[in-house]
């Protein structure tokens, strides 16, 4: 306390005592102010009356200290964002103020009295955490609060415990992968499979909530390859170097315009560490294979983070389709029947170095390396049962796909914080060239039920494709804190997309040609350009304690060129988008959280689906895509509540998405009998109505359960079509595990679904499921996991329909998921988590691998 120029309290002899080391340190101010008040009273007593000089006018306190800090989880010493941090007095648990820690997990408390306090940190799936502090006149540092999970907490001590398995945030659910130990060995598609409100069918097709309709990141940034083949892509991502995975449904203005289900950002490890560290593992099973290493280290100012995998997929396919064809003439039957085997191998590597060259400035370089490469080899009988006799078809097609694909990223970011907290200017740069490949070859045997030798083929043809790009991104983001409880983000952004599709085509007909010959009319040599134009502001404040509210808006410019160079026609279009958004969230209390939000995203179609190649590997059903297709625009409303009862937490989240002009893949009877055409087009009216309740519960100490069910009723409308779905779809995501000891665990994990209203007919059930264990080895430096899926079944049949005034079809695809898988994994080095890096994300448009190679 500073007394200078006022009146000593109650004397000159209390206010020695009340500053003397006669009290202890430890006693609070305000009985130091008693004690002191008292014995100045007992100092002065007997004194004449004329020598007590009058009191003085209270003054009153000067609010001029401030506390600084951060909320990090015990475990992975990672942000706890939005946490609450509240200020109490030094007896009594009446709150004097409080705020929300910003998504770095930092705080600031300004305007306070100073004195001695207590300072109280919590999050709903964590652990309280109270302390002492002292505020001065000015700004004072707290030293960070470590809050562990509420599993691991006893009393005010912490016990060495893990994350929860999954984590129940204000926006977003987080699925900690690396606490999964049944993710050893596999790949991105076997974490995501086990995600809350994700589902992976035999095929590697992903939908989050009922939808195809998202986006998928990598550490917050895009990966073309990823937009382009979403379900072989993820297969050359292993599971051990993946952290979290995070849901997004309701993205705000900082994210770009991907609009419907949301957001998928899968977190990769990270290795800026203390001195030389890294990991080495490998797997093996019947269906995929691989080897991983990564090294990493951090000394002083610089550090650098490297990591290098290869791997292997395999294994059978079989497929079965009946279709009854209507026409004028009568109706026709075609039924195929295919089996075969796919295989793949993928490959990535990336290096990365951070330096820190001055307090408040950082700077950081990455580049990374990433391919995979793959066919599907396939015998199918076709046989086509005309209304004309003369139109009869039986043949056998044997058929080898192929595809790959290549990207290599370079990224730079330079990062400016200042003394004041929470305020920061990032700029970043990005250059990412992807390069794929796509292709077939198929020997026909006509009037036949089987594959003969090839040189009985009556017709032989063959295709090669690629698709060259190059994205280039710039973007600078700036955050400005007004107080403790109001914050400001704007930033700029630019897009420059370059997309190129050739395909050629040859042919071989025995009697006709003496060898393969061009096919001029189905060359294809079709180039894209996109450029897209963005800027955002989000203003986040509090209206109260309890009630926050942020209000944003982002508008892009879209510009777009397309030149179909074998025919010598293009087209050019520009438009502006306005995309608001908001939420309120309001805090019933320090465990329980009401949170509604609304937001308007834009999705732009990918190269996959504008590419005009027509594909005819199956010549019953060929595929193109679709150059005119405009944008998506969908809005988005939600309403979630999140709560924390003892270990337990609930989330429970209503939510109703919209979207008016949606892409939507559509089949169409061909110009020949027998024949259909897949393409896609913006057709459709869609609206989403969905209950989501998600919990994650410790029955046992050392037996963790987490799940929930996912409910929708679905809408779709196309009058082009003619046509309109509705009904209900729902899905049940399950996972437990158990710590038999301290280094032995085992988990189960089962995802099922039910089957869902399509546009034109109606979409397969699901069903998958599977054990593991794990077990710790060389003083916890070394894991052994065993893993196996579906062990009850050797596949399962992925049946969809569809129905349409001319034709109905039955589709079956088994995926032979029976699977075991045997990793090994050893760690070195002493591991310590590094700063948070900036990064793109360019995440606004439509891709998630619906279509193979270039179909």
């Amino acid at each position: 306390m500073n007394y200078v120029g006022r009146k000593q309290p109650h004397g000159t002899k209390g206010y020695l005592l009340f500053n003397s080391p006669f009290f202890p340190p430890y006693m609070t101010h305000s009985t130091r102010c008693l004690l002191g008040g008292l014995l100045g009273l007992l100092a002065g007593a007997g004194q004449p009356a004329a020598a007590q000089a009058p009191a003085a006018p209270v003054t009153p306190p000067v609010s001029t200290g401030s506390l600084n800090g951060a909320v990090l989880d015990s475990l992975g010493r990672q942000p706890v964002a939005y946490a609450t941090v509240v200020l109490l007095p030094a007896e009594g648990d009446k709150p004097i103020t409080g705020v929300a820690a910003d998504d770095a997990g930092k705080f600031t408390l300004t305007k306070l009295v100073p004195g001695s306090y207590r300072l109280r940190a919590s999050y709903v799936g964590f652990a309280t955490r109270t302390r002492a502090v002292t505020v001065t006149d000015g700004a004072s540092q707290v030293s960070a609060f470590y809050l562990p999970t509420a599993a691991t907490a006893l009393g005010e001590a912490v016990v060495v415990g893990t994350k929860p398995v999954v984590e129940v945030r204000p926006d977003r659910l987080v699925y900690n992968a690396e606490q999964d130990v049944s993710n050893a060995g596999g790949t991105a598609a076997d974490v995501l499979r086990k995600a809350p409100l994700l589902s992976v069918d035999g095929d590697g097709n992903v939908k989050m909530r009922g939808s195809g309709n998202f986006k998928v990141l990598v550490n917050n940034k895009p990966s073309p390859t990823l937009a382009s083949n979403l379900a072989e892509a993820l297969k050359g991502i292993p599971a051990e170097q993946i952290q979290s995975v995070e849901i997004i449904t309701t993205p705000p203005a900082k994210y770009d315009g991907e609009g419907t289900a949301g957001i998928i950002n899968i977190v990769l490890k990270k290795g800026v560490n203390r001195g030389l560290n890294g990991r080495l593992s490998g797997s093996t099973g019947n269906r995929n294979s691989n080897v991983n290493a990564s090294l990493n280290f951090k000394k002083g100012k610089v550090g650098m983070t490297s990591s290098l995998g290869t791997g292997r997929w395999y294994g059978p396919q079989a497929s079965e389709r009946e279709r009854t064809d209507y026409s004028a003439a009568g109706v026709g039957r075609l039924t195929q029947l295919g089996e075969g085997e796919y295989g793949g191998g993928w490959y990535y590597g990336n290096v990365g170095f951070d330096f820190d060259p001055a307090e408040h400035h950082s700077l950081s370089l990455t580049g990374s390396v990433s391919g995979y490469g793959g066919d599907n080899e396939q015998n199918m009988v076709n046989r086509y049962v005309a209304p004309v006799a003369a139109q009869n078809q039986l043949f056998t097609r044997r058929t080898t796909s192929l595809f790959s694909g290549y990207t290599g990223e370079l990224t730079g970011t330079y990062t400016r914080t200042f003394a004041q907290p929470r305020r920061e200017w990032s700029v970043l740069g990005q250059y990412a060239y992807r390069d794929g490949t796509f292709g077939y070859d198929f020997d026909q045997f006509e009037n036949s039920d089987r594959a003969l030798d090839t040189r009985l083929a009556s017709y032989r043809e063959r295709s090669r494709g690629r698709t060259p790009g190059s994205e280039t991104t710039l973007q600078t983001d700036f955050t400005q804190p007004f107080g403790e409880k109001q914050t400001l983000e704007v930033g700029l952004k630019g897009i420059f997309r370059r997309t190129t599709s050739i395909a050629e085509v040859d042919a071989f007909r025995p009697g006709s040609t003496s060898d393969f010959v061009r096919l001029p009319g189905r060359t294809t040599d079709f180039a894209y350009d996109q450029d897209v134009q963005s800027a955002y502001a989000t203003y986040s404040f509090a209206l109260s304690k309890k009630l926050n509210l942020s209000l944003g808006g982002r508008a892009e410019r879209t510009a777009i060129t397309a030149d179909f160079r074998t025919t010598e026609s293009g087209f050019r279009r520009s438009f502006l988008t306005v995309l608001p958004n908001g939420s309120a969230q309001y805090g019933i209390s320090e465990a329980s959280s009401l949170r509604l939000a609304y937001s308007r995203r834009i999705t732009r179609p990918f190269i996959d689906f504008l590419n005009p190649f027509v594909d005819r590997s199956d010549s019953l059903n060929i595929s193109y895509g679709n150059p005119a297709l405009d944008p998506e625009l969908t809005d988005s409303y939600e309403l979630s509540y999140n709560t924390m009862v003892k270990s337990a937490t609930l989330s429970v989240s209503g939510s109703v998405r919209r979207t008016d002009n949606a892409i939507e893949g559509i089949r169409l009877p061909g110009a020949r009998p027998g024949i259909t055409e897949q393409t896609f087009a913006n057709v459709a009216s869609n609206v989403f109505y969905q209950l989501n309740i998600y919990t994650s519960l410790k029955p046992l100490p050392d037996w963790e359960l987490s799940g929930g069910p996912d409910v929708q009723y679905v809408t779709r409308r196309s009058p082009m079509l003619n046509t309109e779905r509705r009904g209900f779809t729902a899905g049940l995501n399950f996972n437990t595990s158990y710590k038999l000891s301290k280094s032995f665990t085992v988990n189960a994990f089962l995802y099922s679904s039910l089957p869902s209203p399509d546009l034109q007919g109606r979409g397969s059930a699901n069903l998958y499921y599977g054990f593991g264990a794990k077990k710790k080895l060389f003083k916890d430096k070394a894991d052994l996991t065993l893993n196996i899926a579906n062990p009850f079944n050797d596949y399962w049949p992925y049946r969809n329909t569809i129905s349409t005034p001319l034709f109905e079809e039955r589709q079956e695809y088994r995926a032979y998921q029976r699977a075991f898988r045997l990793s090994f994994s050893y760690s070195f080095g002493q591991e310590q988590q590094g700063k948070r890096r900036k990064s793109i994300s360019n995440d606004d448009v439509k891709g998630g691998g619906s279509r193979q190679g270039g179909q």
